[in-house]
C-alpha cells in the first residue's frame, strides 16, 4: 500500500517544498521545525471552532457506499442512515438472509424518497436538486471478510456490477467470548481476521481508485476497547487495538502523500446495546451514569462525524477522558480506577453467559 501511495504523489514539487532541490533528510527536519508553529496553532483553532460551530454536513447523494457487516447491528443502521441521504448502497455480510432484510429496509426508504420527490415536483417545488429514483439502488453480496480471496473476488464483482466505491465503512466484527486459555486457537484467528485483517483487504481493494481521483472516505468502526482494554477479551482487544493502529497509520500515510481529498474517520463507541456483549456489567452504582449506548444514538453520532469529515469520534465523550487518564496515570492507578468502576471484570458475566449457552447447545445436540 505504501508503494501505491508513493507512486500517486505528484512528480513535480512546488518551489520551496522541503524536498525540492535535493534537500537532505536532516535539512527537512530543520526546516520542518521552523515551519510547524503556525500550522500547529491553526490546527488548535480549527479544532476549537468545531466545538463551537458545527461544520456543514457534506452530501453523499449518488455516491457508492459499501458497508461490511450490514446484515445486523450497527451495520444495518449505517445502511439506513446512508440510504436516507440518497447514497447508492453496497451491502456485505456473511449472512445472506439478514443482508437481504437490510436491503428490504433500504428499498423502503428509497420508495419513501421517491414519493416525497414526486410530491415536491407536483407542488412545483423544484428549488432543490432531486435525484431520480432509478439512481437509488442497493446491491447485496454474501462475503466472508475474514477470507482474503473472498474479499478480493467480491470487490472485483462490485467494481464490474456497481462501480467504484466512494465511501468504505469497515464495520464487520465478531467476539469469541472466551477467556484466553479456554479459547480455541481457531476462534482467536477468526477474531483477528474479521476485526482487523479484513480492514487491510477491503482498503487494498478500493483505495487505489480513491488515490487516482483523490476522493473518498474510509470509515473504521473500532471500539473503546481499541483504546483501553479489560480482562477476559484478550483476542477482541488485540484486534481492536490493531485496527486502530492500522487506521491511524493509514491516515498519516494519506496526509504524507498529500491526498487531502480522501478522508478517514475512526469510530470508537463505548459498549453498544446490540446484544454482542449481552451480560456485560460494570459496577451497579456507576451503571446509571454510564449505561450501554443505544445503537441508534451511536450511529447518528458517527454519521455526524463522517459527514463533517471528523477524524475521530468517541461516544460518549467521557471515553476521551478515560483514554487520556490511561495514558498519563501509573498502571497501578489505572487498575484502581478499573476496580472502582467495576470495569476490571465487567466481561465476566458476558463470558459466563456465552459458556452456558455453548454447554446448552452441546447438550441439545447430544455432544
Amino acid at each position: 500500500m505504501a508503494r501505491a501511495l508513493q507512486t500517486a504523489r505528484p512528480g513535480r514539487r512546488r518551489p520551496g517544498h522541503p524536498t525540492a532541490g535535493g534537500v537532505s533528510c536532516e535539512g527537512r527536519c530543520d526546516e520542518g521545525w521552523r515551519l510547524r508553529p503556525r500550522p500547529l496553532l491553526w490546527a488548535f483553532v480549527l479544532a476549537a471552532a468545531r466545538w463551537l460551530v458545527r461544520p456543514k454536513e457534506k452530501s453523499v447523494a449518488g455516491q457508492v457506499c459499501l458497508i461490511t457487516g450490514a446484515g445486523s447491528g450497527l451495520g444495518r443502521l449505517f445502511a439506513l442512515e446512508f440510504a436516507r441521504r440518497r447514497a447508492l448502497l453496497v451491502l456485505w455480510d456473511i449472512n445472506t438472509q439478514s443482508n437481504e432484510e437490510t436491503a428490504g429496509m433500504v428499498r423502503h426508504i428509497y420508495r419513501d424518497l421517491e414519493a416525497a420527490d414526486a410530491a415536491a415536483l407536483q407542488a412545483g417545488n423544484g428549488e432543490e436538486e432531486i435525484l431520480p429514483h432509478c439512481n437509488l439502488q442497493v446491491f447485496t453480496y454474501t462475503c466472508d471478510v475474514g477470507k482474503r480471496e473472498n474479499v478480493y473476488l467480491t470487490a472485483e464483482r462490485v467494481r464490474k456490477e456497481v462501480g467504484e466505491v466512494s465511501v468504505l465503512v469497515n464495520n464487520a466484527g465478531v467476539v469469541s467470548g472466551h477467556h484466553l486459555l479456554e479459547c480455541p486457537d481457531e476462534l482467536i484467528e477468526r477474531t483477528m481476521m474479521v476485526n482487523c485483517h479484513a480492514h487491510f483487504w477491503t482498503t487494498k481493494a478500493f483505495l487505489p481508485t480513491m488515490l487516482e481521483i483523490n476522493h473518498g472516505h474510509i470509515v473504521t468502526v473500532a471500539s473503546s476497547l481499541g483504546l483501553f482494554s479489560t480482562a477476559g477479551v484478550e483476542d477482541y482487544c488485540a484486534s481492536k487495538f490493531g485496527v486502530v493502529g492500522f487506521h491511524e497509520s493509514l491516515s498519516h500515510e494519506l496526509k504524507a502523500a498529500e491526498k487531502d481529498g480522501i478522508k478517514t474517520t475512526l469510530v470508537c463507541p463505548y459498549l453498544v446495546d446490540t446484544g454482542m456483549f449481552r451480560g456485560c456489567r460494570i459496577r451497579k452504582e456507576i451503571e446509571p451514569f454510564l449505561p450501554p449506548l443505544k445503537p441508534d444514538y451511536c450511529v447518528k453520532q458517527a454519521m455526524k462525524a463522517i459527514l463533517t469529515d471528523q477524524p475521530m469520534i468517541c461516544t460518549p465523550r467521557l471515553m476521551y477522558i478515560v483514554t487520556f487518564m490511561k495514558s498519563i496515570l501509573p498502571f497501578e492507578a489505572v487498575v484502581c480506577m478499573y476496580r472502582f468502576l467495576g470495569a476490571d471484570k465487567c466481561m465476566y458475566p458476558f463470558i459466563a453467559q456465552r459458556k452456558q449457552a455453548t454447554n446448552n447447545n452441546e447438550a441439545k445436540n447430544g455432544i
